[in-house]
């Protein structure tokens, strides 16, 4: 992964904000997980666990605060 994969917390729309928060979740799993395999068989485990993907939401809504600070909520939309 390069280093400069994100280049700014700034985006267009609160939607590209979403998108991502997204993405910072799913990087943060990569760099803490790099073993494509190991995230696979994980996957399995946590994919019907309800408390599991309820955190992952929680994970998203504290990235999307950020995001949305970073961008002054959007104010000149």
């Amino acid at each position: 992964m390069s280093d400069t994969w994100l280049p700014s917390l700034r985006t267009a729309t609160p939607q590209e904000g979403y998108d991502l928060a997204v993405k910072l979740s799913r990087v943060a799993v990569k760099m803490t997980q790099p073993d494509a395999d190991a995230r696979t068989r994980l996957r399995e485990v946590y994919e019907n666990d309800a408390s599991a993907l309820i955190a992952v939401s929680a994970v998203v809504a504290t990235h999307f605060q950020t995001v949305a600070k970073a961008n002054k909520y959007w104010a000149d939309t």
